[in-house]
């Protein structure tokens, strides 16, 4: 960790600027956070009484309970999808990593005895562009199906 002083200096980041701005930024979303609770709290309070006189007052907070239940289940929900998706994602690039890179050490480690046989050096080069066309094409049209 003590590298961290230098290499911030080379790179042109002062730390004492930085961590102040940090301190600075929490506590402002620190305040706002908390103005933010107090303001749903009084939302909760006022559709409570609301619900209150319209149908109750012990189906009032049952009703604001179970909202808030499912609401909760939602987003919980929608939030593992989400982290299922992007894990999926990340198995299926780094699986196409790994087989470009199988492909790619295979190839030269049959370089050499393919420059040795000269039937195989007239054939290895075009073959070796077609491979690198077909599998660039191919990473580019994953890219564009992503973005």
């Amino acid at each position: 960790m003590a590298f961290l002083g230098p290499l911030a200096a080379l790179l042109g980041i002062e730390i004492d600027v930085l961590v102040e701005r940090l301190k600075r930024n929490a506590t402002t979303i620190a305040i706002v956070a908390l103005l933010a609770l107090v303001g749903v709290v009084f939302l909760l309070v006022a559709a409570n009484v609301a619900l209150t006189g319209w149908v109750g007052p012990l189906f009032a907070p049952l009703i604001l309970a179970g909202v808030a239940i499912l609401g909760a289940a939602i987003f919980w929900f929608v939030s593992d999808a989400s982290e299922k998706r992007r894990s999926r994602h990340a198995t299926e690039r780094k699986r196409s990593t790994d087989t470009t890179a199988l492909v790619t050490t295979a190839a030269l480690t049959a370089l050499p005895f393919a420059f040795k046989n000269p039937t195989l050096r007239l054939l290895a080069l075009p073959a070796s562009a077609v491979l690198g066309y077909m599998l660039l094409g191919r990473r580019r049209g994953d890219e564009e199906k992503a973005g």
